[in-house]
């Protein structure tokens, strides 16, 4: 479960204060799939940067589990993020001078897995997203679906209990994002949580639960 208690993001700019989202408490319950939508600087990206630990609070608790994690030093940030939360880009992020099975292999690194399970673990998952016999490829040669199906993997490759998307499809053309989207649907029905930053209103269908942002106001709706 995750809770944000009057959590909001404030920048300062040539002098003047954004609130980039202002204070919003909400619950979203574990195993949800949500959708966050909203105009192009309405604070889809603050709410993703604070779900995912990347940047801290102007006010207010964000919690995982009944622990707040949004007060914790650079290290245990660190900790919870590889351990908690898996993420998936639009642009994918996926280095390009590793083979994908190392790209997958990345995160596991950080959790200091052994090698032979590390790789057990990551073919597993390439497998699973049916990337089967291309673990020696890099990035530059797949296509972006293949590229996306290997990000998520690597989101995946310590077992987080909550991924993160934003905007996963934004990249890829309508039959490749809907089988993206697909990818997902199994997730969430495997147990996971998923949080979704789009602009393509046609996924809002996938969620139980939805978020609208608008001038920083986040309102949840199910």
């Amino acid at each position: 479960m995750i809770e944000l208690i009057n959590l909001s993001k404030q920048y300062v700019a040539g002098g003047v204060v954004i609130d980039a989202l202002r204070p919003t408490t909400l619950t979203i319950p574990e195993g949800a799939f949500l959708t966050v939508m909203g105009p192009s600087g309405s604070g889809k990206s603050t709410m993703l940067n604070l779900f995912g630990l990347l940047i801290q609070p102007s006010t207010g608790t964000y919690k995982i589990n009944g622990k707040a994690v949004s007060s914790l030093s650079d290290n245990a940030t660190s900790r919870i993020r590889n351990k908690t939360i898996g993420m998936v880009f639009q642009s994918f992020n996926l280095l390009s001078h590793l083979t994908i099975l190392e790209n997958v292999c990345l995160p596991m690194q950080y959790a200091r897995t052994r090698r032979g399970e590390m790789r057990r673990r990551a073919k597993a998952l390439l497998d699973r997203l049916g990337l089967q016999g291309r673990y020696g490829s890099r990035p530059t040669q797949l296509s972006g679906g293949q590229c996306q199906r290997v990000a998520i993997a690597r989101a995946l490759a310590n077992d987080p209990p909550v991924i993160l998307a934003d905007e996963p499809t934004g990249n890829l053309d309508e039959k490749t994002g809907t089988e993206v989207m697909g990818i997902f649907t199994e997730l969430n029905r495997s147990g996971k949580t998923i949080i979704l930053v789009t602009h393509n209103p046609a996924y809002e269908s996938y969620a139980s639960h939805k978020i609208h942002i608008h001038d920083g106001t986040a309102t949840l709706t199910s």
